[in-house]
């Protein structure tokens, strides 16, 4: 029988590399998304479509629906949907706050809450969390979006213990720079939130230190087939990272003290 899994944010970036990761193994594979129309051409793989965007409830029951009545089961679920709200904390809207959390954080934990009965009828199952190093480190001008991770992280961590006993696992995939649409989008944020205020010289550093980078990211394959290595072990790991100095800053996170670390990240932006 083949497995069932369902990947959010899968138009683009990991997702849709997840996406075709996933189908030439073997995998039943539902790509789901805001904009349908950006994975029409995953269609043509095999790959089923679903139209999910996961501050809409209702979107998100109906795409559970569709996919237990068609198949009957559902073995992992990839919570991949999610951007970046990057600006300072004085100066994003709390309009943008509440909506960053509600896509990264609140979104993914009702699409968790809709696949967790049908995993635990099965007795099994494998939730995988995207958050990022973000989720353990925080930059300047990235507060409410490592707020996100870091809660996603959280959540990783309370879900592992409470699903193990149903034959669940709950691994967390972080991410480090890759070359996706996500930086674009989290730089215009910026621009929009703090290009002209009082963090206008920390802002315009950190939009050039991305564009520096951007030439060193490695491409979305390199995440997908963490992915694929995470759901096909008999017992994963918790956490796997991978990426653009994924590696060194974890491990500088992990030996600095708070104030060394703070210094570190603000020397990239001075």
């Amino acid at each position: 029988m083949k497995k069932v899994a369902l990947i959010s944010g899968a138009s683009s970036g990991i997702g849709k590399a997840t996406a075709i990761a996933l189908a030439q193994n073997g995998y039943t594979v539902y790509a789901a998304a805001r904009r349908i129309e950006k994975m029409n051409d995953l269609s043509k793989t095999g790959i089923k479509l679903l139209k999910m965007d996961v501050t809409d409830d209702g979107a998100m029951i109906n795409g559970i629906s569709e996919i237990i009545n068609n198949e009957g089961r559902i073995d992992v679920l990839i919570n991949n949907a999610g951007y970046g709200q990057y600006g300072a904390i004085e100066e994003v809207s709390m309009k943008d706050a509440r909506y960053q959390m509600e896509v990264n954080v609140i979104g993914l934990a009702r699409l968790t809450q809709l696949c967790i009965p049908h995993m635990r009828k099965q007795q099994s199952g494998k939730i995988i969390n995207i958050t990022s190093i973000g989720g353990k480190i925080s930059s300047p001008l990235g507060g409410w979006y490592h707020a996100s991770k870091f809660a996603v992280e959280a959540l990783s961590d309370n879900m592992r213990m409470e699903l193990k006993p149903f034959g669940i696992d709950v691994i967390v995939i972080e991410p480090g720079g890759i070359k996706t649409s996500w930086g674009d989008i989290a730089m215009d944020n910026l621009a929009k939130s703090s290009s002209n205020g009082p963090y206008k010289n920390t802002a315009e550093k950190m939009v050039a230190m991305n564009k520096k980078f951007e030439p060193r990211l490695p491409e979305p394959s390199l995440i997908a087939n963490l992915i694929l290595k995470a759901i096909n072990t008999t017992n994963p790991k918790t956490r796997y990272h991978a990426g653009f100095m994924a590696t060194p800053i974890l491990m500088a996170k992990k030996i600095l003290s708070d104030k060394l670390f703070d210094k570190m990240m603000m020397s990239q932006v001075k």
